[in-house]
């Protein structure tokens, strides 16, 4: 093209509102799903502070070529403080597909997958527990093209900071949860 039709198209980009997108920030989707629970359905209080406050097992499918690692994030928005993070894990290794029911609260998985701090301020998964109403638990996974190098105790801001530009694929998981 040249460059007098570029700029007529950027124009044209431009007046209409159109986006263009760039094939290479074009990311995947990662299939995420429980044996615990459906896409939007209720969790089993199995996994939350009314029962044994366990992790569920997730799986994730449709993973990309050319990953180091995963890093997961999950969290509640309709926590009455604002989003309420359960669960902040890195470095899950890239053949994973996915993590099993119960994994323990310590920094560093035998597998080298590492766990920071969720907003009770405690290493690992924090189960749900509302103070009140129906809230939504995301479970978010990130394909990653790196390993992360982070602190003891590092928290959803520092994963999302360091994550920046690396993310390959992702995918959501949502469950709900009200207490009894």
């Amino acid at each position: 093209m040249n460059k007098k039709y570029f700029i007529l198209f950027m124009l044209l980009v431009m007046v209409c509102g159109f986006t263009v997108k760039v094939e290479g920030d074009k990311k995947m989707a990662i299939t995420i799903t429980s044996s615990a629970f459906k896409e939007g359905g209720m969790i089993p209080a199995k996994y939350t502070c009314d029962g044994q406050g366990i992790s569920p097992p997730l799986k994730w499918e449709q993973i990309p070529q050319g990953i180091k690692s995963f890093a997961l994030i999950s969290d509640d928005p309709d926590a009455p403080a604002g989003i309420w993070v359960h669960w902040v894990m890195w470095n899950i290794p890239a053949e994973s597909n996915g993590l099993p029911e119960n994994v323990q609260s310590v920094k560093e998985l035998s597998d080298g997958s590492k766990q920071g701090v969720n907003d009770s301020r405690k290493i690992g998964y924090g189960s749900p527990c509302p103070p009140s109403g129906t809230h939504r638990y995301y479970f978010k996974v990130y394909a990653l093209d790196t390993m992360l190098n982070l602190p003891d105790r590092a928290a959803k801001g520092d994963l999302l900071a360091a994550m920046k530009g690396h993310i390959l694929a992702e995918g959501s998981l949502m469950g709900k949860y009200q207490r009894r």
